[in-house]
């Protein structure tokens, strides 16, 4: 069992998670519509367990996870890349298969209080994650390995600092994506 709360967007995503044989307790936002009940249930779980907010990897998804982030600082994440979040013409959490679910969760980060400036932009320039035709892919492929989902150049350089992505795992991995 997962001791902290799964914080998810919908009734979908909680039985797609526990189809995946994933024993956790989940509170659903019901998208964006977080009723004061909800925020106070979230409260209470983020004090007493601590939180992982899973949220589907698309715009209301990621505006979801920044009201909550900023609610609840020392929330954990936990990101299941867009392209294993695709099925049915349809993208969100409740089409990912078991494996990418419980892949993301076995990565969830938590978002440092004194983030460390350990990444510039100059890192992604030299790795062609930004400025280049296929930035956005590369950043998507970096971003799943590192397990901190994906971003524009921006959001994706603020959560190599924020996630506590070591200069080790960044190396690792982009040699992986240069093997690809």
């Amino acid at each position: 069992m997962i001791k902290e709360v799964l914080i998810v967007e919908g009734r979908a995503d909680e039985a797609r998670i526990r189809a995946s044989n994933i024993e956790a307790d989940m509170i659903r936002t019901d998208g964006f519509n977080l009723r004061p009940e909800t925020i106070e249930q979230i409260r209470h779980a983020y004090e007493k367990r601590g939180i992982i907010i899973l949220t589907d990897p698309d715009r209301a998804g990621e505006l979801i996870r920044t009201y909550l982030s900023k609610r609840f600082p020392e929330a954990k994440h936990a990101f299941v890349p867009r392209d294993e979040a695709v099925a049915n013409d349809d993208l969100g959490i409740e089409q990912a298969s078991p494996e990418a679910i419980r892949r993301a969760l076995a990565k969830t980060r938590c978002a440092t209080f004194l983030p460390v400036e350990e990444f510039t932009m100059h890192d992604l320039w030299r790795h062609d994650l930004n400025g280049s035709e296929d930035a956005a892919k590369r950043r998507a492929f970096l971003g799943s390995l590192l397990g901190i989902g994906y971003g524009n150049a921006k959001q994706f350089l603020r959560r190599l600092n924020h996630y506590g992505v070591s200069r080790r795992e960044w190396d690792k991995a982009v040699a992986r994506l240069d093997e690809e």
